[in-house]
């Protein structure tokens, strides 16, 4: 595809002169910063926190994939608990190990 430049691996790349970001990069920025003040959190405790903290928010899908592809994260268990009036059994994600002193 003629025009299109990949610049780094933060996902900007420019594609005939405009700068083009992740649809999902503060999302996973957030995510990062949240794992990094709390040590660990579930899958819906990180969805709540995006949907608070950000006015349109993320799907519970988005937040899935995010957390599922991005190397930064890592799943450390799982815990079944009362989340949205029925029990789930849902993960525990925290960074992987050397993330938290690389960004502090």
């Amino acid at each position: 595809m003629e025009g299109l430049e990949i610049e780094n691996e933060d996902t900007i790349t420019k594609d005939r002169g405009v700068n083009l970001m992740s649809k999902t990069t503060r999302l996973r920025e957030e995510v990062r910063i949240l794992l990094e003040e709390r040590g660990s959190a579930n899958t819906v405790e990180i969805f709540d926190h995006l949907n608070e903290r950000f006015r349109w928010g993320a799907t519970m899908n988005q937040v899935g994939n995010i957390l599922a592809k991005d190397t930064r994260f890592d799943k450390i268990g799982h815990v079944r608990g009362q989340f949205r009036g029925s029990t789930y059994t849902v993960c525990v994600w925290g960074l992987r190990i050397g993330e938290v002193t690389a960004h502090a």
